[in-house]
């Protein structure tokens, strides 16, 4: 029965690969893009093939060169483009790296190609890529956060707005005030970053870029209005300056001392390609030098190793941990209201 499926899915991906007259494409070539795609054939399987199909899908077929050359009528009433081995391999391996990183309503929309996909490689025995989806997963570094939650429709008005490029009017709930606003947003992008997607544009009679979390829109609606034109706007240079710290980014060097199990790690996964490691001498700690960006992101990593760094410089950073090591055992040094510890009795 797998062998049965295994040819019918063979058959569907040859018929995918030839063309449509007047282009053609040659019976040697047929092979190498079956091959390419998973299928283990021979010459010979795929001539059998391609007799096969001639009649029902009436074939046409150019015996002017060697290898015969193949192409479908230009009537032929078929459409076979939903779906290849390696597109299917390729939305099976990206849909569990995708959860935490799209708003869930897109995630629903791609819903029906990500079944699809894994429909196909089940069905799938004999062919190499079906196997490699089996056998290989990406998993995340460290805790994953649940992505926002963002309404269908907010999200539906939302994308409609950036691609058509069009106004948005919003009711949008400001995180520092605790209360909803009524705004009317020129989009100019759209950023995810982690499990937060963000609207970037610029509020009606404003000219400064502002970043709006969209699960804090709670209503949205795309007008007739076109949004206000921004040739200017570079979305990879708006990242660099505003989506990884206050100010634009710019190189130090941190020098710290770390432990063995930090070391070896940085010693296989540098922070930058201006990295060095030296033995302390009667220590098994290294010296650590590397040029990294002066971000809260890198701050905050640094910060996460705990007591198997020990910061030398920038001095500013060593001043901050220092600081937040202090709030921390002032934290835990706290005693514990006896109403709180009676609760969790």
């Amino acid at each position: 029965m797998s062998e049965a499926k295994d040819t019918l899915l063979r058959l569907i991906a040859l018929l995918r690969l030839i063309p449509r007259a007047p282009g053609r494409i040659a019976t040697t070539t047929l092979l190498e893009k079956l091959k390419e795609n998973g299928f283990s054939v021979s010459l010979r399987t795929v001539q059998r093939d391609l007799d096969r199909l001639s009649i029902p899908f009436a074939l046409q077929r150019d015996e002017s060169s060697t290898s015969f050359r193949w192409s479908l009528s230009a009537k032929a009433p078929i459409d076979l483009s939903a779906m290849d081995t390696p597109t299917a391999l390729a939305l099976y391996l990206a849909e569990s790296h995708l959860q935490t990183l799209l708003p869930q309503s897109v995630l629903d929309q791609l819903g029906p190609q990500f079944r699809m996909a894994r429909d196909y490689l089940d069905n799938l025995e004999n062919n190499g890529l079906a196997h490699w989806a089996r056998k290989v997963r990406a998993i995340p570094n460290g805790k994953a956060l649940q992505p926002a939650q963002i309404t269908p429709y907010v999200w539906d008005q939302i994308s409609t707005a950036l691609l058509e490029r069009k106004q948005l009017q919003i009711s949008y709930l400001s995180r520092s005030k605790i209360e909803r606003k009524q705004l009317l947003i020129h989009p100019a992008g759209l950023v995810s970053r982690h499990t937060i997607s963000y609207l970037i544009g610029s509020v009606d009679g404003y000219e400064d870029l502002r970043q709006f979390a969209l699960h804090r829109i709670h209503q949205a609606e795309c007008l007739g209005a076109p949004a206000r034109a921004r040739n200017d706007f570079d979305i990879e240079s708006y990242i660099r300056q505003y989506l990884n710290t206050s100010t634009a980014i710019e190189q130090v060097e941190l020098v710290a001392d770390i432990a063995p199990q930090i070391a070896w790690l940085l010693g296989e996964t540098p922070l930058s390609t201006e990295q060095s490691l030296e033995p302390l001498k009667g220590s098994d700690w290294q010296h650590l030098r590397a040029k990294v960006p002066d971000d809260q992101e890198t701050m905050w990593w640094v910060f996460s190793l705990g007591e198997n760094v020990r910061v030398c410089e920038p001095k500013h950073w060593a001043a901050a941990i220092r600081e937040r090591a202090s709030r921390l055992r002032a934290l835990y040094e706290q005693e514990i209201p006896s109403q709180v510890l009676a609760s969790n009795v």
